[in-house]
Formats: structure tokens, C-alpha cells, sequence
């Protein structure tokens, strides 16, 4: 049986809090090194209602929540940290009354939910020489400072 929700604005889509949960877990997910298929094994899911969750298709329940969290070693806090306040404010919970409706939910790239980075940092951690770590975290940040000049951005930004 499948039961409806509520979907972001006017039914339109996904929740964006539920996009931004499922965000969250693939990040969790892929920092760990799991699979969609592990992930759901250890919580009584095929990993096609994985690939739901973590695209925000499906809500995902408190109880999942919580086995999310056990399962991917974490607090529950950690699925909803760093969430834009706009996101939140999609919520249709958030909505009701509005007389003036926002502007369709768009996704920010974030480069922490690209796999090339998670990959990047489990590769990272990986080394066990911190001397050699530091190292290469120096590189990385002198490449980019050349980067930022050939192209004249602010560095900061």
C-alpha cells in the first residue's frame, strides 16, 4: 500500500526537506564506503527504495530515520545539519497561508553530495602517514589558490 504525502510546492515535487535528508544519507552512505544494496539489507530494503529515499521520492519515516542512523553510524541530527533556511521554509508545513509563494525549490550544487568528493575524502583518509596527509592538504590548497588566479576569483569566496 502506498500512501500519498505532501509533496513540495503545489504537489509539484519532492519535499525538500526530504531531498535534502536523502542528500545526507547518500553522503553518509558513500563516506562509509556502502552500497545501496548493504545499506538496505541492514534495514530491510531493496536498494531500489534506497535510490527513493536519497533522491527525496520517498519520505522517509522515524522510525527509518532511526535505523538510517544506527546503521550509517551517526546521530539523527546529522540528516538535517546543514540545511539551507530556505529549504526548511519549502516545507509545506511552512507554506500554508503564505499569500505570496516562493519560487520553485532548485537544488544548489553542493560539492559535498558529488561522489568524486566523498571518494576524494575516504581516498584521503586513507593515507596513514600524517606527515604525508598534510602534505597534500597544502597541494591541494596551493592548486587551488593558482586556480583562483589564473581565473581572478577572490580566494574567500
Amino acid at each position: 500500500m502506498t500512501t500519498q504525502r505532501p509533496r513540495g510546492r503545489g504537489g509539484d515535487g519532492p519535499n525538500p526537506v526530504d531531498v535534502h535528508v536523502g542528500q545526507r544519507v547518500r553522503q553518509r552512505r558513500t563516506l562509509l564506503g556502502m552500497s545501496q544494496e548493504r545499506l538496505g539489507e541492514a534495514i530491510g530494503l531493496t536498494f531500489q527504495q534506497v535510490q527513493k529515499y536519497e533522491r527525496g521520492a520517498n519520505r522517509v519515516s522515524a522510525s527509518r530515520l532511526y535505523d538510517l542512523a544506527r546503521v550509517l553510524d551517526t546521530d539523527i541530527n546529522f540528516f538535517f545539519e546543514e540545511m539551507h533556511d530556505e529549504v526548511a521554509q519549502r516545507s509545506p508545513g511552512q507554506l500554508r497561508g503564505l499569500a505570496e509563494q516562493p519560487a520553485p525549490y532548485e537544488a544548489e550544487p553542493d560539492p559535498m553530495a558529488k561522489r568524486e568528493t566523498l571518494e576524494l575524502v575516504r581516498a584521503y583518509y586513507r593515507i596513514h602517514d600524517p606527515q604525508v596527509r598534510k602534505r597534500l592538504f597544502e597541494m591541494t590548497k596551493a592548486l587551488a589558490a593558482r586556480s583562483d588566479e589564473i581565473v581572478g576569483r577572490d580566494p574567500e569566496e
